[in-house]
C-alpha cells in the first residue's frame, strides 16, 4: 500500500492538496472576493499552481480540471484568464459545470496532476 500525504497548515480542515500512488489531488477557489469572474480566475489559478508546486507537480502534468462556475453566462471571462494561464503544449481534460457557491464566490477548481518525474 502506497502513502498518502496530505499538505495542510496547523488545525487546516481540509488538506491544499493529497499525494497518493503518483497523482497529486488539490482544489482551488480565489482569496479575492472581486466581482470579476475573470479577477477570480487568475486567482485561482495562482493558487492552483501553488498547491500544485507545494505537492511536487505544475500545469504541465495536469490530467482533469473541473471548474465548477456561479454564473454559466460568464464563462467567457473565466475562459480569457484559463486561456492566459494554461499549458498549451500539455492541456488538461477540462469540465466547467455551474453551480450554486459560497458566498461571493465565483469559481473552484478541482484538479489532479501526475507528479513531477524524477
Amino acid at each position: 500500500m502506497s502513502d498518502i500525504n496530505r499538505f495542510t497548515r496547523r488545525g487546516a480542515t481540509r488538506a491544499r492538496a493529497v499525494v497518493h500512488d503518483g497523482r497529486v489531488y488539490t482544489v482551488a477557489i480565489s482569496p479575492v472576493k472581486s466581482a470579476s469572474m475573470e479577477d477570480q480566475a487568475r486567482e485561482a489559478l495562482k493558487q492552483l499552481d501553488a498547491h500544485l508546486a507545494e505537492a511536487g507537480s505544475n500545469k504541465s502534468r495536469l490530467l482533469t480540471v473541473t471548474v465548477y462556475i456561479a454564473d454559466m453566462a460568464r464563462k467567457a471571462e473565466m475562459n480569457r484568464a484559463w486561456d492566459a494561464w494554461v499549458d498549451l503544449a500539455n492541456p488538461p481534460q477540462r469540465a466547467c459545470i455551474g453551480v450554486a457557491l459560497e458566498g461571493d464566490d465565483l469559481i473552484e477548481l478541482v484538479a489532479v496532476a501526475a507528479l513531477l518525474e524524477d
